[in-house]
């Protein structure tokens, strides 16, 4: 059976924007390889698939997959990580001058933006595999590592931008973790099927994060909804976070 192209396309670019005939053969091969794991485990179920099974979907050897991947469950959720790269690459480019917390929320809302190189999680067929992380214990693992990664490099990225040492000042980790967080909550909600509230909408209306954004720009003809429900999380954090400081109380210290 012919793996779906349309999930992991030829056109997304490299991350340093170069690359020769070999590394666009090894990327055609990691592409279809994870396509192969995504189609295979949505159509069976993950119990009832198998490397050996992946691997003859992407017509390739089983020793070609172990090149590129541990396992299914890291070739299926390869979108994750090519998807990490990509917004740590826009924090990086975030003004110098921005806070971190709010360059954070800006680069995921340019990811989710960009109509040349759709975010692979609006791609189709990726909400109901992000369902199945809920539900499939060696999925999820394979998720949060390749999510932990991605945040690492992001804490990283903003420590440089603070000027300060990751290990040793708490900043950079306290605004990645919440600023990912935020994210991850929305996608999973996303993956349930949870809407973004229009409420405040007029008749007709919805309240996206990028107004003259149309779903059939996208992949998912929910993924304008997708980038409005990441913006409503968001401005959850904040208004939480609002909320907190306007209580805040010095502690008084016992003798």
């Amino acid at each position: 059976m012919k793996v779906n192209e349309d999930t992991f396309p030829d056109s997304v670019p490299a991350q340093d924007g170069v690359e020769d005939r070999r590394q666009r053969k090894a990327r055609q091969t990691r592409n279809a390889l994870a396509a192969a794991a995504l189609d295979l485990i949505l159509e069976r179920g993950l119990a009832d698939v198998t490397v050996g099974a992946v691997a003859d979907r992407a017509d390739v050897t089983r020793r070609t997959f172990s090149r590129h991947f541990v396992g299914k469950e890291d070739a299926a959720l390869d979108f994750v990580r090519g998807d990490g790269d990509r917004i740590n690459a826009l924090l990086r480019a975030r003004p110098a001058d921005e806070p971190p917390l709010l360059a954070y929320r800006r680069a995921v809302a340019d990811w989710l933006a960009d109509r040349e190189n759709p975010a692979s999680h609006i791609r189709p067929r990726m909400r109901a595999l992000l369902a199945l992380v809920d539900t499939e214990p060696a999925l999820f693992a394979a998720y949060e590592r390749i999510r932990v990664d991605a945040q690492e490099e992001s804490i990283r990225i903003i420590a440089d931008r603070l000027a300060v040492d990751d290990v040793r000042d708490l900043r950079p980790a306290v605004v990645v973790d919440a600023a990912a967080g935020v994210l991850t909550a929305a996608l999973r909600a996303w993956a349930r099927g949870i809407q973004a509230d229009h409420s405040d909408a007029g008749p007709g209306e919805r309240r996206d994060a990028h107004p003259g954004d149309r779903p059939e720009d996208h992949h998912d003809p929910d993924a304008v909804d997708l980038a409005a429900l990441v913006e409503q999380a968001y401005d959850a954090l904040m208004g939480e976070a609002a909320l907190a400081a306007s209580h805040r109380t010095t502690p008084v210290s016992g003798k």
